[in-house]
């Protein structure tokens, strides 16, 4: 969960996640170093008076400044697609969890398992526990087992909506008619909230996401209960 007045990602629950604040931090080092060497340079014109000669036609220094931003865009770029390329990668997923987006609520389907359904609707503020978050608690949570590969199938049964769960670095579009794909494995257990990223009709922001991680055995605990 973020905290009032954070300006910064939440805390990374997966490995995408992590490597997706690094190159955030990767890539605001690289625009600062830029903008200070642009604004110094533009001061330096202003206040200076002097011309120097050997300069103003300089084959050199038009190299420079043209070599060195597509450099600077090839350090950008690289690691971009890099994880660009994890972020598609589902190599060996252990459960498939298939989601559908209705107005406005979730249906989850445990493919792996028999008769593993549900719909996930928002709790209404007066349903709400201490502790709770308004706007983002739900009657069934997906319930995943942490540190083991989850495959995400992702549609729509009306308009397109979007489930997003910003601490596992999830942002997946429902498309009706399409079936998107995405993997993710949570590192720690938790609870985490995400929301509709699509704007869906009238209740597009009552369609909260929420994603509980437990251990493999409680997991599959929670499978033989709801089973049952």
């Amino acid at each position: 969960m973020p905290n009032w007045g954070q300006v910064m990602f939440q805390d990374a629950a997966s490995s995408v996640m992590f490597q997706l604040i690094s190159f955030h931090d990767h890539a605001l080092l690289v625009l600062t170093l830029v903008l200070t060497v642009v604004g110094y340079a533009l001061l330096a014109l202003m206040l200076n008076k002097h011309v120097n000669r050997y300069i103003m036609e300089a084959q050199t220094i038009e190299t420079v400044w043209t070599i060195l931003p597509a450099l600077i865009l090839l350090v950008l770029a690289l690691p971009s697609l890099r994880i660009l390329y994890i972020t598609d990668e589902v190599s060996q997923p252990s459960i498939t969890v298939k989601t559908i987006g209705h107005q406005w609520y979730w249906s989850y389907e445990y493919t792996d398992f028999m008769n593993v359904e549900m719909d996930s609707y928002m709790l209404p503020t007066s349903d709400l526990l201490p502790g709770d978050y308004r706007l983002l608690e739900v009657d069934n949570r997906m319930v995943v087992p942490m540190q083991l590969e989850i495959r995400m199938l992702i549609t729509a049964a009306d308009v397109i909506h979007s489930w997003t769960v910003p601490a596992l670095g999830v942002k997946v579009d429902a498309v009706p008619g399409r079936l998107n794909q995405i993997g993710f494995t949570t590192t720690q257990p938790g609870i985490f909230y995400g929301q509709c990223s699509e704007i869906c009709g009238a209740n597009h922001s009552f369609m909260p996401i929420a994603v509980e991680s437990i251990n493999t055995k409680s997991f599959m605990n929670w499978v033989s209960n709801f089973a049952q």
